[in-house]
Formats: structure tokens, sequence, C-alpha cells
């Protein structure tokens, strides 16, 4: 196997003359499944296209685009596995040290905004050669969208960045139509027909079965009319259901046309079975290679998408809620593969996607019908018409302890515990504890305050009680003594200085103090962006608390983490904010003791 061209010299020794389509990334070109550019432009390759990979170009440099020359089809530009804001900065707006995507993790080898700025720089270069922008970050920003680092609501990424197109979501399906149309000679402004895409039109005569949004400048001026506009996009994300929508802007309307239907588990076996070399480009060895394959080496994709409906993840957006999933034949034969790497260990550290634990749709009618649009499967309980079945997961991971030379095999992507207890079987429960842990399992439960929860998408408190409950017996009963580990987040909209001293007097009880806490990151296209854009719950209309004040936010994250001695003071503020100084003691069910018993211990 070898690695798709990356420069001319390699162009040449492949006996390529002109490519099909460049692709422009972000990231470090790693020729791995868990990658969107490995899986589009092998994809495209198995289509009989030559297509060339341009990572992380000078974008201060016209020059760089033109590495590869002009493709006879188009330039494919995708900012990476993660928006390029989320990289650079943490929530707090401070830009990070490392970039896991970049050889040798250096910070500052993309720009911020990639996409728009590498299609920018495209249009200099090749100013009639067709752009489809596509990935995580084109991909949210497809319509008008919040954008937390500029603190303002932002136009269609189609209308920033001057590309023709946008394939969002996962694109296997919309990415070869767009070949095959630009390949049979069609111009790009007429590929308007391809379902995952987006597009600008000056007219909507020729658009049937849309729904008129708002207009951009509408929306600007009003926060009511973006969070029904987004309910209306975040009801209109189902393959089978959704309609087509316009957004206008000043003289077009950009056009999104319903999702791409799912895979099937066939063509799941196809995207996973291409011959990837597995590793990064040879040319990153002298850096110590790309960072971030290490998370996924040795890790196994074994579904997409997800039912599970957090208001704060975007997955409704990009994967969609119906399941997807891959054969076990698929899935072992590239644990086999993976047994023979060198750097094996014996060890599979993951068998998952977005949810470990889903493996099929959430319920039959869903591959015929879609999901339900006004509905969700597990929130605010599990749907009756919900398939809690776990039997083909375990099946599964039998087979793959099975392997000669795996030792352990781990998972580590997300367990919704709540679908877990839906099931009547204890099978995976049973077999999760006893063989797939590593001493402590991470679950989300996120928050304690149902009312927090509420906004959130997740299940009451006392469905997480029960099953602290239950794993602890269940680990009494297979001999194990493991435990959990929450995560938890801090100034989700709806938590107030309330909520967030209701969590910490939890963490008391339970004797614990997380080493990490998320505070709410607002990315582009979910719920609780919305919320903390609008102050609306876009489900409901209804007011909700958004905390925003930096300060204020630190006192939220410093509760979670009580007990650490450089956030006293910001404790003592928030309790005296929520008007709990009752936690501020000497009993013990005081959070922190008075500042007096602080300096006597000082001094001794």
């Amino acid at each position: 196997m070898e690695f798709l061209p990356t420069t001319p010299e390699e162009m040449k020794i492949q006996g390529i003359d002109q490519l099909d389509f460049v692709y422009v990334c972000g990231d470090a070109y790693v020729d791995h499944p868990s990658f969107g550019h490995a899986i589009i432009s092998r994809l495209l390759q198995a289509h009989g296209f030559r297509v060339g990979i341009l990572a992380q170009p000078d974008w201060r440099k016209k020059e760089s685009i033109m590495v590869l020359g002009r493709p006879r089809l188009g330039f494919l530009v995708s900012a990476g596995n993660m928006d390029s804001m989320v990289n650079h900065y943490t929530v707090s707006k401070r830009r990070r040290s490392k970039d896991a995507y970049t050889p040798g993790g250096v910070m500052g080898k993309r720009p911020d905004y990639a996409v728009s700025v590498y299609c920018r720089l495209i249009r200099q270069a090749y100013a009639d050669v067709p752009i489809i922008a596509g990935g995580i970050e084109a991909s949210l920003r497809r319509l008008a969208h919040y954008d937390y680092w500029s603190d303002s609501l932002k136009p269609s990424v189609l209308i920033d960045s001057g590309a023709d197109l946008v394939s969002y979501g996962m694109g296997e399906r919309s990415i070869v139509a767009i070949a095959e149309a630009l390949d049979s000679g069609l111009p790009v402004q007429d590929i308007t027909f391809i379902d995952g895409t987006c597009y600008q039109t000056r007219h909507l005569e020729d658009v049937y079965d849309y729904e008129l949004l708002p207009s951009y400048e509408e929306l600007k001026r009003d926060k009511r009319r973006y969070a029904e506009s987004f309910y209306t996009q975040y009801c209109n994300t189902d393959p089978f259901t959704a309609k087509r929508l316009a957004e206008p802007y000043q003289n077009t309307y950009v056009v999104q046309n319903p999702p791409s239907k799912p895979l099937s588990m066939m063509e799941m076996d196809d995207v996973y079975d291409l011959p990837y070399c597995r590793t990064w480009h040879s040319s990153y060895d002298a850096q110590g290679g790309v960072p971030a394959l290490a998370e996924v080496k040795f890790s196994l994709v074994s579904n997409r998408g997800c039912f599970g409906g957090c208001s704060f993840c975007a997955l409704t957006f990009h994967q969609g809620r119906i399941v997807q999933v891959r054969s076990h034949d698929s899935i072992i034969r590239e644990a086999e593969q993976m047994t023979e790497d060198p750097d094996f260990k014996g060890y599979i550290h993951d068998v998952g996607g977005p949810t470990a634990n889903f493996r099929h749709p959430a319920c039959k009618k869903q591959l015929e019908k879609g999901v339900c649009k006004k509905k969700q499967c597990l929130f605010p309980e599990p749907c009756k018409n919900l398939d809690a079945d776990h039997s083909d997961y375990v099946k599964l991971l039998r087979r793959l302890r099975e392997i000669p030379k795996v030792k352990k095999v781990f998972i580590r992507s997300g367990i919704r515990f709540d679908y877990l207890m839906a099931d009547r079987s204890q099978a995976f429960f049973r077999e999760l504890v006893k063989y797939h842990i590593s001493g402590q399992l991470k679950v989300a439960p996120e928050h304690v305050s149902d009312r927090v929860l509420e906004m959130m998408g997740k299940p009451k408190h006392s469905v997480y009680l029960k099953f602290t409950d239950a794993y602890q017996k269940m680990n009494r009963d297979c001999g194990m003594n493991q435990y959990l580990v929450p995560y938890l987040m801090s100034s989700h909209p709806g938590c107030s200085m309330k909520e967030a001293v209701e969590l910490a007097v939890y963490l008391r009880d339970l004797k614990y103090m997380p080493e990490q806490v998320q505070d709410f990151y607002p990315t582009p296209s979910t719920i609780s962006t919305c919320m903390y854009y609008t102050g609306l719950d876009p489900r409901t209309m209804k007011s909700v608390y958004v905390e925003k004040n930096p300060h204020r936010k630190r006192l939220q994250r410093a509760l979670i983490q009580y007990r650490n001695p450089e956030n006293y003071d910001l404790v003592v503020e928030a309790l005296k904010i929520a008007g709990r100084t009752d936690l501020i003691g000497y009993g013990p069910g005081c959070l922190i003791r008075p500042r007096k018993e602080k300096a006597k211990y000082k001094r001794r």
C-alpha cells in the first residue's frame, strides 16, 4: 500500500500528470479511517479518481495552494477532524499550546476558520475551479450559526468562504455523487440535486418541497427568530423526512438539501475495508509523527450515528440519529490486521463509536420512516418502542476476545448508562464489568440537578443513582473492585449558582473531587449553543438562565473542585452568591472551613 501523493515528486512516481481532486486539509495527512480526509480520498480513489493530499498548506502564501497543480475536477476542503476554533482555543478563549493533529503536536499550522481561509486562498489561485467544502467545520456551519469566538451570528460557510458546495454530514454518498457529476461535464453551479449538500441560488423557482427560513438579516436582528429557525433545522436532520431548507441572503439563497441516506452494513464495511496505510505520512517521522493517531491506532469503529440526543452535542446535525454499523467480520478483519502491527501489545483500546453500546437503530421503523421529529429515543425517559438490546455487541466482543494475540478488549468510548439499564438482560453489563474495564469506567451523568439535566436532554439523576448501585452490585457479583469516573459539566444553560452548589454537595457526599471539569463550550449547531446565544430553549421557546459572565463561570467550575485550596476564595464567593454560607463551617456537611481556620492551619 502507498500513500496518496502529497508532492509533485510523488505524483510523478505514481504516474500522475494531473490530479482529479486536490484535498486541502487542516490536519496532517494520516491515512487511517478515523480521519475524515483518509476516508473521503480513499473512497474517491476506489471509484477511479486520482486524489492528492495537500495537508496544512501555508495559508499566508497563495503559492502553497498550487503545489499539486490545477486539479481536473475540483478542490476538496476540510478544516480536519475538529473545528479549527475548538482546535485552537479553550472555552475561556485562550490559545491552546498543542495541536494533536499536527506533526510533533506543534500549534499554529492551520488558520482560524480554516475552511473559509483555505477556500478564499484557492479562489485567488484558481478563480474558476470548483470548490467543495466538507468535514465537521463546514458541516456544522452550513447555515447561519452562532459563533462563540467572535460572539456573533455568522452567515453560512458558503457565503463566508466562496465555496461552490458544502458536503455536510458523513459525506461518502454525496462526495461520490458530486465527483461523478463533475466528471460527466456538469457545471458545478448545476449540481443542486444531491442529498447531503448545500448550494447557492439566486432564485427559488426550481427548488421544490422547501421550507423558507428567516433571512440572515432578520436572524441577526431577532434572537427569537434565530431560535425558531434553528429548531426548524433541527427537525429537518433526518434523511427520510427532512425538507429542503432555503435561507435568504442579500441577492442569494443558501439551499440545504435533505441529508444523505444512512449507509448499509455492506457499505460501512466497504468504507472501512479500503486500503489504508493506517499510519501518518512518512514525511512526519522526523517530527515524531502525529499525536492524534495514538488515540485511535488500536481502536475499532463499530458504529456511527447516535440517538442519545444530548443538547450540547452536534451529532444530530453531523452523523445523524440513525445508528449505522459494520459487520462482525469486517471488524474482526481489522482487529486481526491490527495484531500484526509491531507496536501492538495485545490491547484493543476501544470498540465503539459516538456511543459504544449502540449497535443498531433505536427502533425498527427508523430505517424506513426515519426518526421522530419532536421526540427523543431516551429522553425524558426511554421510548416504549426502544429496542434496548446488547446481544449483538456481546457477540462481537466475545469474538474479539478470542483473537490470538489479543489480551484485553477495552471499551473507552461513551456508554449510555440509561440505555444499558433499559436492557432487561444483564449479559452485556456483566461482561462489561468482567472483561472490558481497566479499573474504572468513565460515564457522563454531566450534572445532578434535574432542571439542568432537562436542558441537557439527559436522564434524571435518579437514573444515574440506580446505575451506580447496579454497577457496584455487579462488581461484587463478579469479584471485582472497579470505580466509576463521572464526567461533569459546569455553566450549562439552565445552571445557576444554586444548581452548581447542588452539584458540589453531591460530590461532598460522594467524597469525590474530579480532576477535570468541562465548562460548557458553545460550539456551532447544538441546542445548548442556541440556548446560550438566545436565552431560549428552541424546543419550547421558554426562557433559560444562561451564565455568560466569565468570572461567575469560574465560580461554578470552582465549586465542582471545592477541595482544591487554589479555589478557596472562589468557592466562598460562590456560596455567598447562592445564599449557602451554611456550607462554610466546621460541621461534617460543610464544604469549606472559615478563613480563620485556614490561617491557623498555616501558622502551625
